[in-house]
């Protein structure tokens, strides 16, 4: 069942006639998972991609390994040319890329400790980026991201 946050964000999306795809590496699918069980979400979800592995987003989003090694997978930086690189293919009105860390593991480390999430939004007219640290076990943590997302995406429907 989706939560509040993503059913107000949806209904807003409708109502605007707007159109939203994911592209989803810590979340693995959940967020487009919850969006389209929404009543209606045919009208505005796309669809999504899970780039999970590095070689998903270096294959699949073309970015390259010298970025990701640099920055590392779960960055700013990456989850940016998530978002660029996939809305290239993907016709729609909004754009959300999600990486983290929602285990141990990975590029953890204490300035990036689990629970850290990056999220990059591609508007009509703008792009938001934002980092979160969020507590609790990696299902609160995705929950948390989801619900961060459709709060920003449902901001930003309002304001325009």
């Amino acid at each position: 069942m989706p939560s509040e946050s993503v059913i107000e964000c949806c209904e807003a999306l409708i109502k605007r006639n707007w159109t939203i795809c994911f592209v989803e590496s810590a979340s693995a699918g959940k967020m487009s998972y919850e969006f389209s069980t929404v009543i209606n979400s045919g009208q505005i979800l796309i669809g999504g991609l899970v780039c999970y592995h590095e070689s998903m987003k270096e294959d699949l989003l073309l970015i390259p390994k010298g970025t990701i090694k640099q920055f590392t997978a779960e960055s700013a930086v990456v989850t940016k040319l998530m978002a660029r690189n996939f809305h290239r293919f993907v016709t729609s009105d909004i754009c959300v890329a999600l990486t983290g860390l929602t285990t141990p593991g990975g590029s953890e480390s204490p300035t990036k400790p689990v629970g850290t999430i990056f999220l990059h939004l591609i508007f009509p007219h703008k792009e938001i980026a934002k980092r979160y640290k969020f507590k609790g076990t990696a299902e609160e943590i995705v929950q948390k991201s989801i619900d961060a997302v459709a709060k920003i995406v449902l901001n930003e429907v309002l304001s325009t």
